[in-house]
Order: C-alpha cells, then sequence, then structure tokens
C-alpha cells in the first residue's frame, strides 16, 4: 500500500507539476533568472524576480528525493516483480542524470543542446515512474484479490 501512494505521489508531483513548470519556465525566457546553481543570488529565500525559478528547482529537489524514496522502497519489496525494479533504478539513475544536467542547462546559459537533452531525459524519467506506478497498483491489486479469495475460501 504505502509503495502505491508513494509511487503515485512521486508520479503527480512530477508531471502535474514538475513539468507543468518546467515547460513554464522555458517557454517564458525565465529560465536564467536565476543565474547561479543550486541556490539563487539571495540564497535560500529568494528574491520576489526568482520565485518561479526558484520554486522549479525546489519542486525538482522533492521529486528528485521521492524518486529515490520510491526506488528504495521497491528494491526492499519482496512482491516487486523485476521489471518494477528494473524501472525504479532507471528512475532512479535519470533523476540523478537530470539534476546534474538541469545544473549544467543554467550554468552553460540555456545551451540548445543540454535543454534539448534536459526534456529528453525528463520524459524518460516519466516513463520509468509511470511503469514503476502501475505495477505497484497491479501488487496491490493482486494482494486484495489474493486475500479475497482466502476470506471466500475460509467462510465456506
Amino acid at each position: 500500500m504505502l509503495l502505491k501512494i508513494l509511487s503515485f505521489s512521486t508520479l503527480s508531483i512530477l508531471f502535474f507539476t514538475l513539468i507543468f513548470i518546467g515547460g513554464y519556465v522555458s517557454a517564458s525566457g525565465v529560465g536564467l533568472s536565476c543565474p547561479d546553481w543550486p541556490l539563487c543570488p539571495a540564497g535560500l529565500i529568494p528574491l520576489a524576480d526568482f520565485i518561479i525559478e526558484y520554486f522549479h528547482r525546489t519542486i525538482a529537489a522533492i521529486t528528485g528525493l521521492m524518486i529515490i524514496l520510491t526506488m528504495v522502497f521497491t528494491l526492499k519489496s519482496k512482491q516487486a516483480p523485476k521489471g518494477m525494479k528494473i524501472a525504479s533504478i532507471i528512475a532512479g539513475s535519470a533523476v540523478m542524470v537530470q539534476i546534474t544536467l538541469g545544473a549544467f542547462v543554467i550554468l552553460e546559459r540555456l545551451h540548445a543542446l543540454l535543454v534539448t537533452l534536459h526534456l529528453g531525459i525528463g520524459i524518460i524519467l516519466f516513463s520509468m515512474i509511470v511503469m514503476v506506478t502501475l505495477y505497484a497498483w497491479r501488487i496491490q491489486d493482486n494482494k486484495e484479490k489474493s486475500f479475497s479469495k482466502l476470506e471466500k475460501s475460509t467462510v465456506s
């Protein structure tokens, strides 16, 4: 149950928040409004000029931690199939690449190739989290079916 909630929460934050904000940051041209990495010039508390980019980085950090947590719980799960574990390892690796690439995108002043790679890794990352989430729901559904069968057999 925990893995189902964690993977779905990670997917929700990654898709609905991080990708949406990342697209806004890119399309609106505020990607370099905060030219330092990982923090903006004012430090931990951003100035109003940096708020959108800072929010993107904060959500990215939270998402990264959730992806790593999801990977750890998946790898520790005895019920997780091999495909789920592989997808979680790819996601965990991709998030590290994504964070590093995000830093290079800023340090290299939004170089087009790096921005494109950043988007591509984001798509791979999203796909892997979708797979982990689907596996987690399948595990939970199989548990509930097994419990239901066991309950029916003991009642009869």
